[in-house]
């Protein structure tokens, strides 16, 4: 395995000097108009349940392509592909993992909707009501929540200094601001009803794009697949290794069980994001929530498709080398690609990369403003109405709104400040947190009346607890090439992610907290009759 490369400023300049006015102007205009359009969506209704859920009102179909538009992400389109691109089956056994959750989503959807609520801090209640189940909820919801949050404005930010053809880390940073503040304006106005339409017009776009894309791709290699395949190996970094695992670097030579691990990691963690439980919770029934979800899956396995096709054909047109060469975690790939298939002088280069352009955008503006609705939803409802006086409507819609504005703030402050650090595994650590600290206590909530307060806190603390030391710990933080601190090692514990051990020791913690706490309960009732007896 090559050494990884380093972001390079300057090395490459997809856009071209002559091109690059006409792509920046459409692309202002867009946004523009995006933005336009957003404020017009904003609701006024000053109803918080409304304002959360859009009324549980959107059609099954509207709601399942939000759904599918809610996986795809800036980090989806550019890590996704650009993974693929470098490494190969490595990238897309990861992206087959995602399809998968939706599967495990779908198996809970309906108990989520009958279930009433639309939190982490309601359905967490289901088995423990009181005050500690929904703290411990919001916990969770933003320890997830803020590092997804950083990473997503991280790439957007490289992905727009890349557009204008500069990659220093002055413009990138400059970029991310100015990517930040534009998606703060959105989020600041935003619900559930305004985010759904531009989430439904993100999807056909993106897929349209992904489409285009990958067609010019393939007609440059006489519409072959099998040639295309064939011009990606022969131009990655590792022909002999491209389609065979154990490629991916920050991978390479941990063996199956990390293999193991990240899948666990992907498939429970990404089917109990948060933004994706509110969203399926907003459905009108269960029956409607299971194929709102099922048409999701279909859609999210169309993009998946298209996304695996894009990396593979970045490798071939652009060459692997050369995309590790401008960033070392490939987010350039499908940049790089749109910009491979045409000379500088021609028109439809222009057009095709500003589609691309816009697709970025419009993944970055639905993306983060979802994901800060659903944590400020959970920090309103799950924490600041139930401390001291009840809030009002108003008070409470007042309340998310300025709830909105500092996370996204944060988040803003957080990416630039952490810019020149590998942060992407903060990622997959939000995604071992969902794993880990939802998942076991969604499953005993609705399958096991048995589960109580004591072994949902113990399940939930103690699996955040494991997941943030054994990160620490982990090849991600030190002693790797693509380590946090590279230069340092006490990476003790030895895999990628944490799914492993985290989510066994949580489902463990949850059974164990809740018969200990019915033992006792048991014993105290015996004990009691019996000095009722005596006396």
């Amino acid at each position: 395995m090559t050494a990884p490369l380093l972001l390079s400023a300057g090395a490459l300049d997809p856009v071209g000097s002559a091109a690059r006015g006409p792509v920046i102007t459409t692309f202002l205009v867009f946004i523009g108009l995006c933005l336009l359009w957003v404020f017009t969506l904003a609701s006024q209704d000053e109803h918080p349940e409304r304002l959360h859920t859009a009324g549980r009102s959107l059609p099954p179909v509207f709601n399942g392509v939000a759904l599918a538009g809610e996986y795809i992400t800036v980090v989806t389109l550019f890590a996704a592909s650009g993974a693929i691109a470098l490494f190969g089956y490595d990238g897309f056994t990861s992206a087959v993992d995602s399809v998968i959750a939706l599967g495990v989503l779908l198996l809970l959807a309906k108990r989520i909707r009958d279930s009433g609520q639309y939190t982490l801090g309601g359905l967490f209640s289901l088995r423990a009501p009181g005050r500690e189940a929904r703290t411990a909820a919001a916990v969770v919801t933003l320890v997830i929540t803020v590092p997804v949050l950083m990473v997503q404005l991280r790439a957007a930010g490289i992905s727009a200094a890349l557009l204008i053809g500069m990659s220093s880390d002055t413009a990138q940073v400059a970029c991310t601001v100015l990517m930040g503040c534009l998606v703060a304006c959105f989020a600041a106005v935003a619900d559930l009803r305004g985010t759904s339409f531009v989430q439904v017009v993100k999807v056909p776009v993106t897929l349209v794009a992904l489409a285009v894309v990958t067609l010019l791709a393939l007609r440059k290699f006489s519409w072959s697949p099998g040639g295309l395949l064939d011009a990606a190996v022969q131009q990655s970094i590792a022909p002999d290794g491209y389609l065979s695992r154990g490629l991916w670097a920050h991978t390479a030579g941990l063996g199956p069980l990390n293999t193991i691990s990240d899948h666990i990691v992907v498939i429970l963690g990404m089917a109990m994001m948060p933004h994706l439980i509110l969203r399926v919770a907003a459905s009108r029934c269960g029956r409607a929530a299971r194929r709102s979800t099922s048409i999701a899956a279909g859609l999210t396995t169309i993009f998946y498709l298209l996304l695996i096709t894009t990396g593979f054909a970045a490798a071939a047109v652009v060459g692997s080398g050369q995309i590790g060469a401008v960033d070392a975690n490939g987010q350039a790939a499908p940049i790089l690609l749109a910009s491979g298939l045409f000379g500088y002088g021609s028109t439809t280069r222009v057009v095709i990369i500003t589609l691309v352009a816009c697709v970025a955008f419009l993944a970055v503006l639905t993306a983060v403003s979802s994901i800060t609705f659903t944590a400020a939803v959970s920090v309103t409802r799950d924490v600041l109405t139930r401390t001291g006086r009840p809030l009002t409507d108003t008070g409470q819609v007042g309340a998310l709104r300025s709830t909105i504005v500092v996370l996204c703030l944060g988040g803003l402050v957080l990416s630039t400040a952490f810019h020149s650090y590998p942060v992407e595994f903060l990622v997959t650590f939000s995604l071992g947190v969902a794993a880990t600290c939802v998942f076991p206590v969604l499953v005993y909530s609705f399958f096991w009346p048995g589960f109580n307060r004591r072994g949902l806190l113990w399940s939930v603390y103690g699996g955040l607890l494991l997941c943030t030391v054994l990160t620490i710990f982990s090849p991600t933080v030190s002693g790797s090439a693509y380590a946090l601190w590279p230069d340092v090692s006490f990476d003790w514990y030895p895999f990628h992610t944490t799914g492993l051990i985290s989510v066994p020791a949580a489902l463990l913690l949850g059974w164990l907290g809740s018969t200990r706490s019915s033992a006792r309960t048991e014993q105290g009732s015996r004990r009691t009759a019996h000095e009722y007896v005596k006396g």
